[in-house]
Formats: C-alpha cells, sequence, structure tokens
C-alpha cells in the first residue's frame, strides 16, 4: 500500500503527529509481531503517548481483542 501526502497530511490534522513520526513507527512495526498481546500493549501506549490521548484499560483491550481476532480494516482510508 503507497501512501500519498494527503494521507499524512489527514492524520497530522486529526493527530497532530508529523509524518516522520509515523513512518519511525512502521518501521518499529514491521519488525515486530503484532499477534504478540505484549507487543501490541506496547505499541498502543506509544500510540497513546504520541498523540498526547489516554488510553483506558478497558479501551486498550478492546484494541488488543480487535487486532487479534483480524477485525481491523484493511484499507486505512475507513479511519478517517
Amino acid at each position: 500500500m503507497k501512501f500519498t501526502d494527503s494521507f499524512f497530511d489527514k492524520v497530522e490534522k486529526k493527530t497532530n503527529v508529523k509524518k516522520d513520526t509515523i513512518l519511525d513507527l512502521a518501521k518499529k512495526l514491521q519488525q515486530n509481531d503484532l499477534k504478540n498481546e505484549g507487543t501490541l500493549r506496547e505499541v498502543i501506549q506509544e500510540l497513546g503517548k504520541m498523540t498526547g490521548k489516554e488510553v483506558s484499560k478497558e479501551k486498550e483491550d478492546k484494541i488488543v481483542s480487535a487486532v487479534m481476532n483480524d477485525k481491523v480494516p484493511k484499507d486505512m482510508n475507513q479511519f478517517f
């Protein structure tokens, strides 16, 4: 999947996270197994810190469950 600058602009506008930060996180994600619950929880907490949003334990559990059970949209545009 190829991301355009307009995609990164949308993400930055909604999250205040810069393109370089997103790309750095993407590299980290590629190097780790997101089906590993511990890794997934670390990534969720890191994203929360990046965006300045607190992720409650309940919300984190829901995200982990969705990812582990393949309930996440495959098309990134569905997020926006």
